[in-house]
């Protein structure tokens, strides 16, 4: 979302009917959130693995479910390594191909040694970020008496369509994240807090970014990264710390993608050697299928099964 380009192809099409995306987006973000967090204080909840089991009773689903998970958990890897490469080309006019060889190397390094300090490192980076989006689009509110010039669909009904695959997707990597916070849940007005203030604040930064990519006054098309493009508008200084964070931020993504399956081979040395090199070292070929062509094709398809989820997360009482 912090880039920019997802805000584009499953909102901005649609003109002000984006808007109303944004919001039913992020209030079915707001209900798996309410029932993730109350299923697992329920039922005693530490995994991923238990929720499923908890919330399906069907073993073969569970374990294809599992698999697809694993398997998401690796392409979302790849997005993130052509996001990174994405900046490389797009602001230092490198070709892609060496900013995924650093990162790849760089993730591999990481692989091998403790990722513990660089994951927390989004902790304190995403409400800097936050903030500094809030901040560029406030410098210009009359972004938005534009919404419609680039609309490409005007229909409000694939607008909320998209907005469920939106949310359904990202839920795939929400839920591991909110089963892990179950510990610090205390009681249910906890809950409600937590998914009020959640839904919120997700609301607003998408509108923000929404603001944001209005301004792009080239074709989008031909940017990757078009809120780091849109920061440049405004000055160097914002472009080039914007950039720092975003790149930072999509490192420490690719590290806990990439790191929640390598944890399936801990208990092996060699086995996790090796799988942490092949991941790596697959993501240069895979990246070269490009960000927004990851995007476009991973949305539509993990969105599906992030509906099976939330079918059966609703459904559980």
């Amino acid at each position: 979302m912090l880039r920019g380009k997802e805000i584009y192809l499953f909102f901005v099409v649609y003109g002000i009917n984006g808007i109303f995306g944004i919001i039913l987006s992020q209030l079915i973000i707001g209900i798996i959130i309410y029932k993730v967090l109350t299923i697992s204080q329920k039922q005693k909840i530490s995994t991923y693995g238990e929720l499923s089991e908890t919330i399906n009773k069907n073993t073969k689903i569970n374990e294809i479910l599992k698999i697809i998970i694993n398997i998401f958990l690796l392409l979302s890897f790849y997005v993130m390594i052509a996001g990174f490469s994405a900046y490389f080309s797009q602001e230092l006019g490198l070709p892609n191909i060496f900013g995924t060889i650093f990162i790849s190397i760089l993730c591999y390094i990481i692989f091998m040694g403790d990722i513990d300090r660089i994951i927390k490192v989004n902790i304190l980076l995403i409400p800097l970020i936050i903030i500094f989006i809030i901040l560029l689009v406030s410098k210009d509110m009359g972004v938005y008496s534009n919404i419609n010039e680039k609309m490409i669909q005007p229909n409000i009904f694939k607008s909320i369509y998209s907005a469920i695959l939106y949310s359904s997707y990202n839920s795939i990597t929400l839920i591991p994240i909110l089963i892990s916070l179950k510990k610090y849940i205390k009681n249910k007005s906890q809950i409600i807090k937590i998914c009020i203030i959640c839904t919120a604040i997700l609301a607003l930064v998408a509108i923000a970014i929404y603001g944001l990519v209005l301004k792009v006054d080239i074709d989008i098309n031909y940017i990757e990264l078009p809120t780091i493009y849109v920061a440049g508008m405004f000055g160097k200084i914002y472009k080039y710390l914007y950039g720092i964070t975003i790149l930072v931020a999509i490192l420490t993504s690719a590290i806990s993608a990439g790191y929640s399956i390598l944890e399936n081979y801990k208990s092996n040395k060699k086995t996790y050697k090796k799988i942490a090199f092949l991941i790596c070292i697959s993501s240069i070929l895979i990246s070269k299928i490009g960000f927004s062509n990851l995007i476009g094709l991973l949305y539509p398809v993990f969105g599906i099964l992030g509906i099976i989820q939330i079918y059966f997360l609703i459904k559980k009482k």
